[in-house]
């Protein structure tokens, strides 16, 4: 399975050049059972990344693209009435794929993005009264623009908690812009992209993951940061248990990528990071900063039992 994750990382990083990190951090997210979120500005591959992984997984793909008056119907489907038998019947929307792209997540209203919040944590969406489940393994990439950029609407707080991971991809090395601009186009070279697994694989990887072990000391670290989370002066609000949670998986997902069977704390560390710098706000003196290294440079530091 471990040649098959690295076959799949390097068959990505042949149309998203020079972003190994990111695409081995997007599919540790899809592997834990998680949501990704990916905030860049315009033009630097979100959307791209995005039908790669569809792409490379075999998975079944549908993207949503968030305006202010995209409805939640839109989203999730809707019943209409057929003359032919007398009833209605239900059309399912685009939530109703194994990866969904939400691209450029915030330039719908808060009442739109809402309608992701059960579909997310639960795996299902309940429409006029019934609950329909969603396939499996269900995955939503949501892509977003910088909030300081007109026409966005910030995520609600339970919005951003719902995305185990934020990552952003940031401008190309010169190297890999240089690759860019001499070869073909990305799009062009996706079409040709052969799958390296499926639906079935992806599933019995999400499996192993949850088989990987932590120890009882690693489980004392993470517990050890949510808790410096929570006491920190740093931070208006600290860690929830979700976001702990979230933590250990991302972790797990991290190590089966690494090729172990067991999570370390330098596992703990590379993903930290991207799994909870959405979730804190800094307080006080550190009220204005949103750079992420400097976010969580804090539990950063809390001791490795």
């Amino acid at each position: 399975m471990n040649t098959l994750l690295e076959n799949t990382v390097a068959t990505a990083s042949q149309i998203i050049l020079g972003k190994e990190r990111q695409i081995r951090l997007a599919l540790a997210c899809l592997l834990a059972r998680g949501h990704l979120l990916i905030e860049d500005l315009p033009g630097v591959g979100k959307t791209t990344l995005a039908h790669v992984l569809a792409r490379i997984l075999d998975l079944r793909f549908s993207r949503v693209q968030f305006t202010s008056d995209l409805l939640p119907a839109d989203i999730l489907g809707v019943s209409v009435y057929e003359r032919e038998t007398a009833g209605f019947r239900f059309h399912p929307g685009p939530i109703f794929a194994q990866v969904v792209l939400a691209d450029e997540i915030n330039r719908a209203t808060p009442k739109t993005q809402s309608a992701l919040l059960e579909a997310m944590e639960e795996r299902q969406v309940s429409i006029e009264g019934e609950t329909r489940r969603l396939p499996a393994p269900f995955f939503v990439i949501a892509t977003q623009n910088p909030t300081y950029q007109i026409g966005t609407f910030p995520l609600p707080e339970s919005q951003q908690d719902r995305f185990l991971m934020r990552i952003d991809l940031g401008y190309p090395d010169r190297e890999a812009e240089r690759a860019l601009l001499m070869g073909r186009d990305r799009r062009a070279l996706l079409a040709e992209l052969d799958p390296c697994l499926d639906a079935t694989q992806v599933g019995e990887l999400q499996g192993k993951v949850d088989a990987i072990h932590a120890s009882g000391a690693l489980l004392d670290y993470v517990q050890a940061i949510a808790a410096a989370s929570r006491r920190s002066a740093h931070y208006r609000t600290g860690l929830s248990p979700r976001a702990a949670l979230g933590l250990l998986h991302a972790a797990r997902a991290w190590a089966l990528l690494a090729g172990r069977d067991h999570v370390l704390p330098e596992d703990v560390q590379t993903v930290l990071p991207n799994v909870v710098a959405h979730r804190l706000h800094a307080a006080g003196e550190d009220a204005g900063i949103e750079n992420t290294t400097a976010l969580v440079a804090p539990l950063l530091e809390v001791a490795i039992p």
